[in-house]
């Protein structure tokens, strides 16, 4: 079994900034894609960002449209960890952050690993 820690989460005014990191430990073989979802009250869980492994091409983000250009995603693949800079945030950036990551291994199969949450609030 895979797990992700979470930190980084709180509380900031309109404006500031906030880094989230996310470190998988356990049976780790290889991790493909890690990133972010976020989930606020009564919505459906989103993506935020995504990150390939970049073992062969070099890792290639993907951000949803409502973050591009304020949020950065980077990882660091030596220690398995993910990290999110967000800046500029927004009050409607406030959710439940969820680190995701997945891996497949020699026989294709994908196994799919998700974090606990972390509270990212963005007070006006």
């Amino acid at each position: 079994q895979v797990q992700l820690v979470e930190s980084g989460g709180g509380l900031v005014q309109a404006g500031g900034s906030l880094r989230l990191s996310c470190t998988a430990s356990g049976r780790i073989f290889s991790v493909n894609t890690m990133g972010w979802y976020h989930q606020a009250p009564g919505k459906q869980r989103e993506l935020v960002a995504g990150i390939t492994s970049g073992i062969t091409s070099g890792g290639k983000p993907n951000y949803a449209d409502s973050v591009k250009g304020r949020f950065t995603i980077a990882r660091d693949n030596a220690q398995n960890t993910v990290y999110l800079q967000m800046n500029s945030l927004k009050p409607e950036d406030t959710a439940v952050y969820y680190c995701y990551a997945y891996q497949v291994d020699g026989l294709l199969r994908r196994f799919d690993y998700w974090g606990q949450g972390t509270q990212v609030t963005v007070s006006s």
